[in-house]
């Protein structure tokens, strides 16, 4: 059963006496509200429906209370408004801020046990995690932004991956009919199974105890990440793909688009989230472990997800070094095109150029231009003139670039020479300390 539902305003007697495989409340028609459930675990794997009253279950049952915050441009107070209206009372203020608070944490809050992951992102970004959870002997309580997937329950025979599939051919009919010993399965069912590295909800076991409800909710949440880190590589499969064979407007377009450093902001926003997990349930961990009811096997469970999250950073940093290495590819392409047209210019500069100076030179307001025709006696010298003053600027310049390399030359020369009279000095002075007998009684230092 999904978790993205209506909250239940029945009759609580009649919710509790139904199990839920009966019940089909329907979705909430406002997607911006807080969405909200409550379960109840008899312990002997059957849950049911019950009415929204933060109560904890009685001997081997126990309640799970589950609050689905909106995805969008909203501020953290509005998130904490919204759990206010829903868990209050019996929950203190206290309670409300350890579970909407961004950042990592672990720890006991008015004698629960609370852990949360929750990124610092935009809530409206896909790669923005929250999770959190207050634990009691008999109740749940978990805060989630958005919907995780396989978070909730469904019965087992109505799951897709029991089912013998068939090859899809032209006279199958929609919808996934059945043809012959098998169950159609479309293309794009196909490909959304393949990016899936677990089961779906109707393969998930109901819960027995409160540690196993535990560990059902960090499992969801760690295959969430997984979900989002094999879209990825899908997509950067593609991408490189596309980059390979791809024309020169298509590489501009993902340069124009700034996809690739886009795509790194959101890998470390989901690195970070990895980290807030290797983090928090190693202390979950520890904390749990102290607990009687808290079993031997959820705990070697829990040691199992801390190592899946440890290999899921490490697939994460591969990620990262190749979309580094194919914006670094692009960046290479886009200076080699500038540096073609650099050349083009060079090229036709270098054809204009003496077609400039005579322009230039002929086309000076002087008298005494040759081949002009001008023969005024006072006006002849003017073009002379202009000629020796450019050459005396041009020698001006000249002498102003060579300049420092003379004075690197003159100050090397001055160096050695320097050095050379020094070198010979000393000798000199070892030549006449030498011929210089010595004296009687004393100790030659």
């Amino acid at each position: 059963m999904d978790l993205n539902l209506d909250d239940s305003n029945g009759d609580g007697e009649e919710l509790d006496s139904l199990p839920i495989r009966e019940l089909h409340a329907p979705r909430t028609p406002f997607p911006g509200t807080v969405r909200k459930k409550a379960y109840i675990f008899d312990g002997h794997g059957k849950y049911y429906i019950k009415e929204w009253n933060i109560t904890e279950g009685k001997d081997n049952e126990f309640c799970w209370y589950h609050v689905e915050l909106p995805k969008g441009n909203q501020k953290l107070s509005k998130s904490a408004q919204n759990l206010i209206s829903v868990l209050c009372p019996p929950l203190k203020l206290q309670d409300i801020l350890s579970l909407v608070s961004n950042g990592p944490f672990c720890g006991y809050v008015d004698g629960a046990l609370v852990f949360r992951v929750n990124s610092p992102g935009p809530p409206s970004s896909d790669f923005t995690f929250r999770i959190s959870c207050r634990v009691t002997e008999h109740s749940v309580i978990t805060v989630s932004l958005g919907r995780v997937p396989r978070l909730g329950f469904s019965p087992v025979n109505q799951s897709l991956l029991w089912e013998i599939p068939s090859v899809e051919s032209p006279t199958s009919y929609p919808g996934g009919q059945r043809e012959g010993e098998g169950i159609v399965i479309r293309e794009h069912v196909l490909e959304f199974l393949l990016t899936m590295n677990h089961s779906e909800e109707a393969d998930n076991p109901v819960p027995r105890s409160v540690s196993n409800l535990v560990v059902h909710i960090i499992d969801t949440h760690v295959d969430h990440l997984q979900d989002v880190v094999t879209n990825l590589e899908i997509e950067l499969d593609s991408v490189e793909l596309d980059v390979d064979r791809g024309s020169l407007t298509l590489k501009k377009q993902m340069l124009e688009d700034r996809r690739f450093p886009k795509m790194h902001l959101n890998l470390q926003r989901l690195l970070q989230v990895i980290t807030h997990g290797e983090q928090v349930f190693p202390r979950v961990k520890e904390k749990c472990s102290a607990k009687q009811w808290f079993t031997i096997e959820d705990i070697n469970a829990l040691e199992e997800l801390i190592g899946r999250l440890r290999r899921l950073k490490e697939n994460v940093g591969f990620i990262i070094n190749r979309v580094t290495a194919i914006q670094a590819g692009l960046d290479s392409w886009q200076n080699e095109q500038i540096n073609r047209k650099l050349y083009y210019i060079s090229f036709l500069s270098m054809i204009f150029l003496p077609l400039s100076i005579i322009t230039g030179v002929f086309g000076m307001n002087v008298g005494g231009v040759p081949w002009t025709g001008q023969n005024n006696p006072e006006l002849r010298d003017g073009f002379r003139n202009v000629i020796l003053l450019t050459l005396a600027t041009l020698f001006t310049i000249f002498i102003c670039f060579i300049f420092p390399a003379v004075y690197r030359h003159v100050a090397s020369w001055r160096r050695q020479k320097t050095l050379k009279k020094t070198f010979f000095s000393s000798r000199s002075f070892l030549k006449r300390a030498a011929a210089v007998p010595e004296r009687s009684g004393y100790l030659r230092l």
